[in-house]
């Protein structure tokens, strides 16, 4: 791997520590006034940025970090999610954008709940219109979902109510009407859409392409007593987008002729759109004129925009590519903010690899290390499933190359960005689907001699840890070794202890509850193949974690421990993942360290 630095600090370790910034998001009616989350202090946090005055505050300081957070159209306060240890269970709270009075507030005093008399709850959507009016989007095991209109000086009012899932999606510029993505069909995977008054809770417009095609809201046109929602569909086979005017039900179809999957928001204005094109895990971005009916490619470099807005006073961007670290730009390519210290340590580049595999062709990327191959190398595989690798910055990824391995990610079948189709097709034949491209995948590479097949970890984190563990128990001479992080371990305890969204994702995912498919959740179980695992494996688990629950992972390394097997646990005081940078190296340094110790050629992370 690459010697320490002058200061006794490797490559790997600068990636991780070095001080990130988000995309600043903005309040409508004060653009100067911004909000961005970054790690500075050594935790994510949320910051605010006073842009005419050139001044930036720390907002919030919890122990296990903050990065959900919002800015209503004034921008005069700040909406924050209060969580426990990362559990994601908890409320809103408000603060002011310059913060608290420092003569008459209590600074050791919480800030005050947002929707005082809401109890706590998984956060199922928020969107915010002036003067103080809210619309908060609330899951429970108990209730399902539920979405309240919060006001000044009046108690909470329930204005939808449902035990399938929902969320929240945008209030309309003059704050009478908000849009719900609902799956009172049953599938949370395709939602429809329901656009409701905000005073009575009254249906004003329905949208729907269910069966096994979802509409997503994107936001109401930002001008007053425009009724126009732009709407991500995918009616074609894909993600696209279409602009729906909920008084007259009209709906157009946008055919940009652009390969791939696209997205987008309105320009301030609303005479035009911002479209982010997804293409083979590239991405770029466009100008749509809404009148002249016309596209123009906008500059971005190759790469990855993670994140876009259509400002005022112009596009700003957050971009990355595999070897270079993320940056906030614009469009002229100057820096809009930069976090204090160094930039991290670039990485190399990826190669494209596609695959004919059993569904069709299978893209994955390839990054490879100094040398001559065959490589040991390591399958990093992506969480969701709905997501997909990218040609963009990854500490993980270049922190595995730093120690000699090739590092293969594979956009399987569930990925999105490669069409419908694709994406489902992993519905009712749960993780087996996967396998069988991650399987084919690892043919390729070995056989192009880039990839040695005695020496290749398996390795992911949620989703991609569940796959781990499942594919070390169903194809165990594939994998010399395995790191599962926060993984599905055990599916039905999974399914009866996570939190209410994700029950009714798996029910969209699988056809039905445990109850009533159990075959096929036991046919997706890694517990159900864990005597078949050879390799070592280490198992990375947050204690408080909603998503993949601790339970069903204890289930099944107490299984591994029966038999002997070969495995390490490493627990840690958080959820789903942490936003703490220490524990991040932790996390990864046990990670390189249990694979330089069991994988020959791997290097010590240092």
């Amino acid at each position: 791997m690459d010697e320490p630095t002058a200061g006794g600090v490797a490559d790997w370790e600068l990636r991780f520590r070095a001080a990130r910034v988000s995309l600043p998001e903005w309040a409508q009616d004060a653009p100067h006034r911004c909000l961005y989350v970054s790690n500075t202090t050594g935790t994510f946090e949320l910051y605010a940025w006073d842009r005419a005055a050139g001044t930036h505050r720390q907002v919030t300081d919890r122990p296990n970090g903050t990065s959900d957070g919002t800015l209503p159209p004034e921008g005069e306060d700040i909406w924050w999610f209060d969580d426990t240890d990362g559990d994601e269970y908890g409320v809103w709270r408000t603060q002011p954008f310059e913060g608290r009075d420092p003569v008459n507030g209590d600074a050791s005093a919480p800030d005050p709940e947002a929707a005082p008399g809401l109890a706590a709850a998984y956060s199922a959507g928020l969107a915010l219109g002036r003067e103080g009016l809210a619309v908060v989007g609330r899951a429970d095991d108990d209730y399902g979902t539920q979405v309240h209109v919060v006001e000044p000086g009046r108690p909470p009012r329930l204005l939808y109510a449902h035990a399938e899932s929902a969320t929240v999606g945008d209030l309309s510029e003059d704050g009478t009407l908000v849009v719900i993505a609902h799956s009172e069909h049953g599938d949370s995977r395709h939602p429809a859409l329901r656009v409701v008054r905000v005073s009575d809770g009254g249906t004003v417009a329905e949208l729907s392409d269910a069966p096994g095609k979802g509409l997503h809201p994107l936001g109401f046109a930002p001008v007053d007593g425009d009724g126009r929602l732009l709407v991500g569909h995918e009616r074609r086979g894909r993600s696209e987008l279409l602009v729906w005017d909920v008084a007259t039900g009209a709906v157009d179809e946008l055919d940009l002729g652009l390969p791939g999957e696209v997205g987008g928001e309105w320009f301030p204005d609303a005479g035009a759109l911002l479209v982010e094109h997804e293409h083979a895990a590239r991405s770029e971005l466009y100008r749509w004129d809404v009148a002249a009916r016309t596209l123009e490619r906008l500059p971005t470099p190759s790469g990855v925009v993670g994140a876009a807005t259509a400002r005022p006073d112009g596009v700003e961007l957050s971009w990355s590519s595999s070897a270079e670290p993320s940056v906030v730009r614009d469009l002229a390519g100057d820096v809009v903010l930069a976090a204090a210290g160094p930039r991290p340590p670039r990485s190399v580049p990826v190669q494209d690899v596609w695959v004919d595999g059993p569904g069709g062709r299978i893209h994955a990327l390839v990054s490879l290390p100094s040398g001559h191959g065959p490589h040991p190398a390591v399958f990093l595989v992506h969480g969701g499933p709905a997501w997909q690798d990218y040609d963009s910055f990854a500490a993980d990824a270049a922190a595995y190359v730093d120690c000699g391995l090739a590092v293969v990610r594979v956009n399987y079948r569930g990925s999105t960005g490669y069409g419908s189709a694709w994406r489902d097709a992993i519905e009712k034949r749960v993780g087996v689907t996967e396998l069988e491209d991650l399987a084919a995948v690892h043919a390729e590479v070995t056989a192009r001699g880039l990839v040695d097949p005695a020496r290749v970890v398996l390795s992911g984190g949620s989703w991609g840890g569940f796959l781990t563990l499942l594919g070390l128990g169903r194809a165990p001479e594939l994998w010399a070794l395995g790191v599962a992080a926060v993984p599905v371990a055990d599916y039905v305890a999974a399914y009866e202890d996570e939190m209410e969204p994700l029950k009714a994702y798996d029910r969209s995912l699988f056809g039905g509850s445990p109850q009533e498919v159990p075959e096929r959740y036991r046919e997706s179980s890694p517990i159900t193949y864990v005597d078949a695992v050879r390799a070592p494996v280490l198992v990375i688990a947050g204690e408080n974690d909603p998503r993949c629950p601790i339970r069903q992972i204890e289930n099944y390394l107490s299984r591994l421990r029966e038999r002997g097997a070969a495995h390490e646990v490493y627990r840690y005081d958080a959820g789903h993942g942490s936003l703490v940078v220490e524990e991040r190296v932790r996390q990864m340094r046990v990670e390189l360290e249990f694979v330089a110790r069991h994988l020959p050629g791997a290097r010590s992370p240092g």
